[in-house]
């Protein structure tokens, strides 16, 4: 019975909510339903909601208390400020003011690796203030998506020229955490939840 069962942690996102809300089938309604049916209530539940586009994250906000975060890519702009004409995109939402209108309605943001300390020539460059700017919002701050091929790696932690091969993802890891990222995605979640063990123990 989903009432004697402890809830195990999930962070759903819902995909293109503007186009569902379009043909009649909203997502939140239902996916808040499920949540609730099977005892992910309120803000200390072990769920987060996700979504790049910005009013169905407000809409959410008034019918539940779990997390909800903001998902912020390096480039373009949420669909739904697309359909309302809203001319901001993402890189207006990780301003100071940005950040604090997600604060708003959300618990924390999701942010492209890019946001947090973009490439230079393929390298990790300077971080931005990002996290910092987010933190001081109130707000906890997710990266995605760390992937460990060779391929998707910075230059820095590439362990050969085979791009298919298994670089160092907990070098890459390691910066991020030190910046005060507080979770992230992985393609390799072990791999990740070794480094960030490593990390903690140091």
């Amino acid at each position: 019975h989903p009432k004697r069962v402890a809830p195990i942690g999930v962070y759903p996102e819902t995909k293109h909510p503007s186009y569902f809300q379009g043909i009649g089938k909203p997502l939140e309604e239902p996916l808040v339903r499920l949540l609730h049916q099977y005892g992910y209530r309120g803000t200390d539940a072990p769920v987060y909601i996700q979504s790049f586009e910005v009013a169905n994250l407000r809409k959410l906000n008034r019918m539940t208390r779990v997390p909800l975060v903001q998902l912020l890519n390096g480039s373009g702009k949420p669909y739904d400020f697309v359909l309302s004409g809203d001319p901001r995109g993402y890189a207006d939402l990780v301003k100071p003011a940005g950040l604090a209108e997600i604060r708003s309605y959300a618990q924390g943001i999701g942010a492209n690796t890019g946001l947090m300390i973009p490439l230079v020539a393929g390298r990790l460059g300077t971080p931005t203030k990002l996290v910092k700017d987010a933190h001081a919002a109130g707000l906890i701050v997710h990266g995605w998506t760390f992937r460990a091929e060779n391929v998707f790696l910075p230059d820095d932690f590439d362990s050969s020229a085979d791009p298919a091969a298994i670089g160092n993802l907990a070098g890459q890891i390691d910066a991020f955490l030190a910046l005060g990222m507080d979770g992230l995605f992985s393609d390799q979640s072990f791999l990740a939840r070794k480094a960030i063990d490593a990390y903690v123990k140091r």
